[in-house]
C-alpha cells in the first residue's frame, strides 16, 4: 500500500510487558511514544458542547486530541466467558473517538454475552500528509498482536479474536481486515510477532468503504481477498455516510466467497451506537449474537 509508511521505533520494554491483572486499567499500546508526528500537542478532551444532539435522549463522550493510544480490557464475567475477544474501535471520522456511545457501551455489551472486550483509544486526529486511517492502523495492528501475546494470562481464546467498528472505527477495522499480511510500522517486540489478521470482523454504519462521486467502487486500500475475515454489516437506507458502504462492501466479499451478512434497514440514519430506541435498526446486537453463535466465536473452548 503506497499510503503506508514504516515506522522506526525503539524497542522497549513497557506495553508488552503487561500484568495478568490488566482489567479496565488503560494499557499503553506502545513503549515511549507512538511512532510518527503528533498532530496536536494539546491535551486529550471531551470535545462535547451542550448544544450538540442527544442520543437516544443521552450526551456522548466525543474524545479529541488523542496522541497517546491506549487500550483497555474488559473481561467477561468468569461464569459467562466464552473465550473469545473482541477488540472495539469507536468512530468519528478520524477527529474524535465517540468514546462511551461506540466504545465502553458496546464493551459492556460485548461482556454481557460472554466476550471479552478490548476499547482501543486510538490516535486521532490524523497529521496533516498523512492517511486518515495510517496512524489509527499502526495503532490497531499493535492491540491485537498485544491482545494474542497475552491471550493465555487473559483467558482469551487467540484464535477468537475479532473487531468491530463504528462509522470511521467501521473502515479502520475493515482497513485492517484486508491489510494483515505485514505489520505497517517497524516490529517492536514479539507482540509484533503475532497474527494481525481479526477473526471475524463486525462493520456499524461503516465510513468511506466506497469513493465518492458515484459510490459504486471499493476505496483502494481495501484489499479484500479470499483470506479477508468473515464479515457482519449493519446500515440505514437513509444513513447520510451511505449505505452503499456497506452494500458494495458485501458484494466486494461475496465475489470472492467470504462469508459476510448484511442488514440493510430503511431508517436509522448513522451514530446510534447500541442505545435502544423505536426504531428496528438498534436491534442490531441480537442479529450480531446469532452471526457470532452461527460461526461457533461464542461457544467455550473446552
Amino acid at each position: 500500500m503506497n499510503a503506508l509508511r514504516a515506522c522506526g521505533i525503539a524497542v522497549l520494554c513497557a506495553a508488552s510487558c503487561l500484568p495478568a491483572a490488566a482489567a479496565n486499567r488503560p494499557i499503553k499500546l506502545w513503549p515511549g511514544e507512538a511512532p510518527g508526528p503528533k498532530a496536536t500537542s494539546k491535551p486529550e478532551v471531551n470535545t462535547t458542547k451542550p448544544s450538540d444532539n442527544l442520543v437516544a435522549g443521552k450526551p456522548v463522550i466525543r474524545l479529541g486530541n488523542v496522541t497517546s493510544p491506549e487500550m483497555t480490557f474488559y473481561p467477561a464475567p468468569a461464569a459467562k466467558n466464552t473465550g473469545a475477544a473482541v477488540l472495539v474501535f469507536p468512530g468519528g471520522g478520524y477527529h474524535i473517538l465517540a468514546l462511551d456511545l461506540e466504545g465502553t457501551e458496546v464493551c459492556s455489551w460485548l461482556n454481557s454475552i460472554g466476550v471479552n472486550a478490548l476499547l482501543v483509544k486510538y490516535r486521532v486526529p490524523t497529521p496533516e500528509g498523512v492517511a486518515r486511517y495510517q496512524e489509527p492502523l499502526e495503532d490497531a495492528q499493535r492491540a491485537i498482536g498485544l491482545t494474542r501475546q497475552h491471550a493465555k494470562e487473559w483467558k482469551i481464546d487467540p484464535k477468537r479474536v475479532g473487531v468491530i467498528g463504528f462509522s470511521a472505527g467501521g473502515n479502520l477495522a475493515a482497513v485492517m481486515s484486508t491489510n494483515f499480511d505485514k505489520r505497517v510500522y517497524s516490529p517492536v517486540d514479539e507482540a509484533d510477532q503475532q497474527s494481525a489478521r481479526p477473526d471475524f470482523v463486525i462493520l456499524i454504519y461503516p465510513a468511506y468503504l466506497v469513493t465518492p462521486p458515484d459510490l459504486n467502487q471499493i476505496a483502494p486500500e481495501l484489499h479484500i481477498t479470499a483470506d479477508t475475515p468473515p464479515t457482519f454489516l449493519v446500515q440505514a437506507e437513509d444513513d447520510p455516510v451511505h449505505m452503499e458502504n456497506s452494500l458494495f462492501y458485501y458484494l466486494a466479499l461475496k465475489r470472492v466467497k467470504v462469508p459476510a451478512e448484511m442488514h440493510l434497514y430503511p431508517k436509522g440514519g448513522h451514530g446510534y451506537g447500541l442505545r435502544r430506541t423505536d426504531l428496528t435498526i438498534t436491534t442490531w446486537p441480537a442479529r450480531a449474537d446469532d452471526w457470532m453463535r452461527s460461526l461457533g466465536v461464542l461457544k467455550k473452548a473446552h
